[in-house]
């Protein structure tokens, strides 16, 4: 269920943004993930392994680049999505992370700079026990500099409405 004001926002764009992949980057996010895969750090192996060079784990897209100063390192909800949205008793402080996934297409090489699209996939309203939800799915689609697909995520936002 759904009413038609929200339901406008499906399809609508929440940003376009550029990612840097760094080999040391790579490394430093299979550090951080406890991911030992030579893979992700020894350039000898990978080179002699049927990707020819050094990957990025799946999950790790690069760093952002082009990003204006101060701005978040996370997609927001845009004012066309946050209006609906707010009209229909939603505020952005009540949302909760309802999950991500992942379909992957090609590997992620040192070097790459990658693009991503977010746009809303859908909007869908229930109402449970403490009132009424909003599920919001954004997808993602990263697309390498040659134009290829990359990887497609989709995460799920919960926002629990103010009106009781």
């Amino acid at each position: 269920m759904q009413s038609g004001e929200i339901s406008q926002v499906i399809g609508k764009s929440v940003g376009v943004r550029m990612f840097e992949v760094e080999k040391g980057a790579i490394r430093r996010f299979a550090d951080a993930v406890g991911d030992g895969n030579p893979l992700f750090r020894d350039v000898e192996y990978a080179r002699k392994s049927h990707y020819g060079d050094i990957i990025a784990p799946p999950g790790f897209f690069g760093w952002p680049l082009k990003q204006p100063m101060g701005s978040p390192l996370v997609v927001e909800f845009p004012g066309e999505l946050m209006g609906p949205l707010m009209k229909a008793g939603y505020m952005a402080a009540t949302s909760l992370d309802g999950g991500m996934e992942y379909d992957f297409f090609l590997p992620v090489y040192a070097g790459d700079t990658l693009t991503s699209t977010t746009i809303v996939k859908d909007v869908r309203e229930r109402t449970g026990r403490g009132g009424k939800m909003c599920f919001i799915i954004l997808e993602t689609t990263y697309l390498n500099q040659n134009g290829d697909l990359i990887a497609k995520a989709r995460a799920t936002t919960i926002m629990r409405s103010m009106s009781m």
